[in-house]
């Protein structure tokens, strides 16, 4: 039979062990997708919106985290799932209001649809209009959930913004949606020529904030020290993109 000493000992050890555990079980994760504002600079995770959020963690105490750039789907799905993740930058939507907790807008958002120069077959005055072609999107992006509760079914799929465009040059779809930053971002790539581009139609319908959001079973003791540092700092000013 075991000691009282014994016992007590493990017990002890036990404790210690479950203690030195919690700081891993407790580390915020950062995830975020390749965009004008947020890209890898070396071997870290960079842009401002990164430098933004980093920025409201400082304030906010919080120093214990890790920032990964997936793509966009991947990242989506670990904030609908995982406990302590903070999603940046996503598009605040009726659909996903329950899903997430949110933080704060870091920018308005406007989409607009662009078809091949060359295609003056191509007409869109309005989102009904659109349905007759052919529309590459991003997984699990706002433009992707948004067509989709629309009823739109002739959607393309793509992993990045990059790839929908190089679906558009290559003729596998008729229409892409873009933002201003987009278009400003990829155009300078000059495996993209982006001169074939032209824009045929803003969509009104779809004009959304990109918040940072925490995942719906991150503590709420958590959540609220990062909305008051956020709104502190844009009380400031010091938050624009």
């Amino acid at each position: 039979m075991w000691s009282r000493r014994a016992a007590l000992a493990l017990l002890l050890g036990l404790a210690v062990g479950a203690g030195a555990a919690q700081p891993g079980a407790t580390t915020l994760h950062l995830v975020t997708e390749t965009s004008p504002f947020v890209y890898a600079e070396g071997d870290r995770v960079g842009g401002p919106a990164t430098a933004r959020l980093e920025l409201i963690l400082r304030s906010a105490g919080i120093d214990d985290y890790r920032i990964d750039i997936y793509p966009w789907a991947r990242a989506y799905d670990l904030a609908l799932k995982q406990p302590n993740v903070l999603i940046y930058l996503i598009a605040r939507t009726p659909e996903r209001e329950q899903q997430f907790k949110w933080i704060g807008a870091f920018m308005e958002q406007s989409y607009d649809f662009y078809r091949l120069r060359s295609r003056h077959d191509i007409a869109v005055e309005r989102l009904a209009d659109a349905r007759r072609y052919s529309i590459g999107v991003v997984r699990d992006d706002v433009r992707h959930q948004f067509l989709r509760g629309q009823g739109f079914t002739r959607l393309l799929l793509a992993s990045q913004s990059v790839e929908t465009v190089r679906h558009l040059l290559n003729q596998r779809v008729d229409l892409v949606l873009l933002t201003e930053a987009d278009w400003m971002v990829l155009c300078r790539q000059p495996q993209l020529d982006c001169a074939q581009l032209e824009k045929v139609h803003r969509l009104a319908e779809l004009h959304t904030g990109l918040y940072a959001a925490f995942s719906q079973s991150t503590p709420d003791a958590l959540v609220q020290r990062v909305r008051r540092a956020f709104d502190g700092l844009k009380a400031e000013g010091k938050l624009k993109l």
